[in-house]
């Protein structure tokens, strides 16, 4: 196939839709028809000065997307592709990209950096290319500048794209020597500089051994710090993001360079660049970060297992830190509210001061109040807003005892400015206050004289309601707070201080939401979530109010499914109005069934509703799909056995939300439907379980779906076993085995990292879910003997898991519970069983002595049902 690449190159990036389109289809065929000359010919054209800058970019960005792909199944696969290539011709590609580092032209560099590290990221661990860092690091000490600044660009790089472990100690010395060394003020080219401090950035998490070494530490920060002097503001930026990084992976380190660091970032705030100062408040709030989780952890029941202990460098510099954010809080830009992207210095100093609060508690408030006093008031709406900011910033982390009192005072005052204030920027802040004055002090697990009384509840709703008709950003903010005032009374019983005010608060919210402008500020969104809040909160004496508005919100969503052609803008707002609708029927659907006064009346909609629900579905997107899911599967909840008239319809969308691997969130949301289905029909799902079943198993099977579905797939099964009994008998040769497989990947998985053991024993918790149903579901069956087989592998699961010592509650709640389900069912079959059972004994012991209430009940139970089988 003789092509030329360059001219195909340049149509791909013609303004001609339909040149572009052909150029596309061309590369796409050429890389399925003959892929080494794909490669060869686009590491060629990369290589090649005289060909023109933007072929060179596209054909590396053509080269690096061919190698890698976020989807893990994905990536594998073009890992696999590059290594069955032959050697040669690999060796010539990564011949021409090593060459193109010494282009005269910048792009072609850069881009030549990063696909030598997508290849590195698949070689190297593999235990290939071994001479690449060697090559790499003899580049340094050539004489010109652009080949020295393109090899730290691709040492970075590289840092990024293989792990730690696949490189050998001294090789990891010899990059951290040539990174270092070109950080160095003596590096008299500014691009050289840059790219080794990036690169620095990417190592760091390479540098273990060093960090440890006090010499070595000492010159890496030495390094970094003079790096924030450098004349060039991009270097000085990158330099802060090192100490950022710094921060957060070497934390336990940091103690001998607070003063130096807080007096470098003191230096970039008040007076550096905004790009720069950015990343010095940044550095603080990655301390607070590091702060926080330390004493979380120092806090909860596992103290001893904080590995890190905390130094307090936020406590300590706090007489100097708090007044430096305070500062920042007066550089507001003009227009930030309506930005929603907007990112600046006063919104930084915020953020950090707000996480300050969290991480010291009751010693801010002295160092604040003073600010907030002497600025609420001034003329200039800088000062106004800043004074509100800081105000609303320390509510979180100090106790409701030192808050209390401040906000009892506050809070006219806040009132009168959110209707007063003539400036938008301080009704907005205001707004914002008043939402965390009600998030964090306001609610029944209050130990303190509540904020909010009868006497100014009303007062609080009128200022509300009114500002709810304020410009979108301030209305936006308004209905934030209404949110959380609702939030506050969710357990407030049976009489709620807003009942008064119930139809006055939903008909706002509904008008609201109506406004022409209600797409700005995403107002329509809050409107909506706030409406839901309010609905949750809601009472039987105000079930009547919500039972109205089932048709309002009906007669929405059906006007949403009548409009006529729309462009493709309109029909994103329609399907995010769908989306919105959808989710707040869900929530009216969970409280009115939920409530034996309104339930009947409320089921009289459940036909219109579902017709609607099913022609949201035909409108095929996923984001709607998932809250008309939802929605469905609160309706089947509610209506409990009679949901069966509407599974014929419904059925073909539940396998289309099954069998949908790419949006896998609406996967696992059908899935979840399924349990609920299974809940409210009972034997009723019978007929549809062997599709059900089928697609579940294949879901299983697939390594395409996203793993996070896995676990719910598996409970799913003891959702369906518990409503059809012992008619899962056909299903047992299929889910037995695959459950077996599973139980004993997930028994004998050490966990790397928080997340992988957090999956693990999601996982687990699935697969005993599963066991659980099956067993309850069978129990009293004359069919029980089938499962006996079974019995020896699930005790097997429930040792392993014992011995690992790394259950969560969780988990050790369903497993004692499954092996009560095993006595219970199988009775005096599994007796001999569970006796022989190396740990059962002890496991059973340590539940019943379990400080968590739930699983020492799951335990007492157990613990009959063990003793009538082994006794019988």
């Amino acid at each position: 196939m003789s092509l030329d690449v360059t001219q195909i190159l340049l149509s791909a990036q013609s303004a001609d839709g339909s040149i572009r389109k052909h150029a596309e289809e061309t590369l796409k065929q050429f890389q399925e028809q003959n892929l080494t000359g794909f490669f060869l010919a686009l590491s060629s054209e990369l290589a090649n000065n005289e060909k023109p800058e933007e072929t060179r970019r596209l054909a590396g960005l053509i080269l690096k997307n061919a190698l890698d792909a976020k989807e893990q199944h994905r990536k594998s696969e073009l890992f696999q592709r590059w290594l069955a290539l032959d050697a040669g011709v690999k060796a010539q590609i990564k011949s021409l990209l090593l060459q193109t580092l010494s282009s005269p032209v910048a792009s072609a560099r850069s881009t030549s950096s990063q696909v030598i590290a997508k290849i590195a990221g698949i070689e190297i661990p593999q235990k290939q290319w071994s001479e690449l860092i060697g090559s790499l690091l003899s580049n340094i000490h050539q004489v010109q500048p652009n080949v020295k600044q393109a090899t730290l660009e691709t040492l970075g790089y590289l840092c990024e794209e293989v792990s730690p472990e696949a490189v050998d100690q001294d090789q990891v010395n010899k990059i951290l020597t040539a990174v270092v060394q070109g950080m160095n003020a003596s590096e008299g080219n500014s691009e050289v500089r840059l790219a080794a401090t990036r690169a620095l950035y990417n190592a760091l998490g390479f540098a273990q051994v060093n960090f440890s070494n006090d010499m070595e530490r000492d010159y890496i920060m030495r390094v970094v710090c003079e790096a924030t002097h450098s004349p060039d503001e991009k270097i000085r930026q990158a330099a802060f993001e090192c100490l950022v990084a710094i921060s957060s992976a070497y934390y336990d380190k940091l103690a001998t360079y607070m003063q130096d660091i807080f007096n470098i970032t003191a230096k970039a705030v008040r007076g550096d660049e905004e790009s720069v100062a950015l990343q010095a408040i940044e550095f603080w709030s990655s301390i607070c970060d590091e702060e926080i989780d330390i004493l979380d952890e120092f806090s909860s029941e596992f103290s001893a297992e904080s590995d890190v202990p905390c130094y307090y460098f936020i406590k300590q510099a706090l007489p100097a830190l708090v007044p430096m954010l305070l500062e920042t809080l007066l550089k507001q830009e003009e227009d930030q509210d309506l930005d929603e992207g907007a990112w600046n210095l006063a919104m930084a100093g915020g953020t950090c001061l707000g996480l300050v609060a969290r991480t010291v508690g009751d010693d801010i408030v002295p160092l604040v109040m003073p600010f907030v006093e002497e600025n609420i008031t001034k003329p200039e709406w800088r000062h106004r807003e800043a004074a509100t900011y800081a105000f609303g910033s320390i509510l979180e982390g100090p106790s409701a005892d030192k808050l209390a009192p401040l906000v009892n005072i506050a809070l006219n005052f806040m009132l009168s400015a959110l209707l007063k204030d003539p400036n938008n920027h301080v009704k907005d802040t205001t707004a914002w206050t008043l939402g965390r004055i009600f998030e964090f002090l306001h609610g029944s697990a209050l130990e303190t004289p509540p904020v909010i009384t009868a006497e100014n509840c009303q007062q609080i709703l009128t200022v509300l309601l009114q500002s709810m008709k304020d410009v979108p950003n301030v209305a936006e903010k308004a209905c934030g707070a209404l949110y959380f005032l609702a939030q506050g009374y969710v357990d407030a019983g049976s009489v709620s201080p807003l009942s008064p005010f119930f139809q006055d608060i939903v008909q706002s919210l509904l008008v609201t939401s109506h406004r022409e402008d209600a797409g700005d500020s995403r107002l329509r969104t809050a409107a909506y979530e706030t409406l839901n809040e309010v609905v949750r909160c809601s009472t039987e004496e105000t079930g009547p109010i919500v039972l109205q508005l089932v048709p309002v919100i009906m007669m929405e969503l059906h006007q949403t499914l009548e409009a006529g052609k729309l462009s493709t803008d309109e029909r994103e707002k329609r399907s995010d109005q769908q989306g919105l609708l959808c989710g707040c029927l869900q929530v009216i659907i969970q409280k009115l069934g939920g409530m034996e006064s309104t339930k009947f009346s409320f089921l009289q909609f459940a036909d219109q509703m579902m017709d609607l629900f099913l022609r949201v579905f035909a409108c095929r997107n996923a984001s709607v799909h998932e809250e008309a899911m939802l929605a469905i599967g609160a309706l089947a909840y509610a209506a409990g056995l009679n949901f069966a008239k509407y599974m014929g319809p419904f059925y073909q969308y539940l396998e289309m939300g099954l069998q949908n691997f790419e949006e896998y969130q609406v996967c696992a949301i059908t899935v979840g439907v399924v349990g609920d289905l299974c809940r409210a029909l009972e034997d009723k799902i019978l007929p549809y379980c062997d599709g059900i079943m089928t697609q579940l198993l294949k879901d299983l099977s697939s390594n395409q779906l996203h793993r996070s579905v896995k676990p719910p797939i598996f409970s799913c099964f003891g959702d369906i076993a518990l409503a059809i009994g012992e008619n899962f008998e056909k299903y047992l040769i299929y889910a037995m085995p695959m459950l077996q497989s599973a139980a004993d990947l997930s028994a004998h998985t050490t966990a790397a990292d928080d997340e992988m053991l957090d999956y693990t024993n999601q996982l687990r918790n699935g697969i005993l879910e599963a066991y659980s149903g099956i067993l309850q579901g069978f129990k009293g069956s004359p069919k029980t003997q089938l499962l006996m087989p079974y019995a020896p592998n699930i005790l097997q699961f429930l040792d392993a898991l014992h011995n690992g010592k790394d259950m969560d509650d969780s988990v050790m709640k369903t497993a004692i519970g499954v092996l009560g389900d095993l006595a219970d069912t199988l009775g005096v079959h599994a007796g001999p069983l569970i006796s022989q059972s190396t740990s059962s004994k002890q496991f059973l012991d340590e539940c019943l002595s379990s400080d968590d209430p739930l699983v020492k009940e799951s335990a007492d139970w157990a613990r009959v049902a063990i003793s009538r089988a082994v006794s019988g």
